[in-house]
């Protein structure tokens, strides 16, 4: 039986990094005790339609989480905001949600921006899995991911948000 090449152990590594990622973040945003070592902090907010733009921050240690938005339509909705760390201070997370699983509102424009850790994972959703609902992701044409934030893509945007997540890795240089 032959080993496998270089390239498709690449490959392998390039398929599981966003798993674990993601693994990583939905342990923090699971609650406290979770993940040894992590202190997650959850904070409820309203997401205020209007028209004007708002902002909601959260910080852990060395890393900040901020959510910017404009929405329309309906009245307050409750949100909650997670962030944590992974074992090692190195993998930093931040969720954003509605927890009824699906917002009314028209989302204008959105942005999640961390500070101290580089993106490593991110997505946005139309809808949060709450009871029966599943997540359902957003089109990847929809948003836009850099180095430290997720945002909203003008012109492809529909208008519906109802979760963000986000994994990081610290930028702190190791000696």
């Amino acid at each position: 039986m032959a080993a496998p090449s270089g390239r498709s152990c690449r490959r392998a590594w390039a398929a599981l990094v966003p798993v674990a990622l993601l693994y990583l973040a939905a342990r923090a945003a699971a609650g406290p005790g979770t993940a040894p070592g992590a202190t997650p902090s959850t904070a409820e907010f309203d997401v205020r339609p209007g028209g004007e733009v708002h902002s909601f921050s959260r910080s852990l240690g060395d890393f900040s989480c901020t959510f910017t938005y404009s929405a329309q339509g309906g009245t307050n909705e409750q949100w909650q905001m997670q962030v944590g760390l992974g074992e090692d201070s190195g993998l930093f997370s931040c969720s954003i949600w509605r927890p009824q699983g699906k917002s009314y509102l028209f989302f204008t424009q959105f942005k999640a921006e961390v500070k101290g850790a580089k993106i490593e994972y991110a997505m946005a959703y139309s809808q949060a899995a709450a009871g029966a609902l599943s997540d359902i992701p957003l089109k990847q044409e929809e948003f836009e991911v850099s180095e430290t934030a997720v945002s909203h893509r003008e012109g492809r945007f529909r208008f519906e948000l109802s979760k963000l997540v986000i994994a990081a890795k610290s930028s702190r240089d190791e000696l």
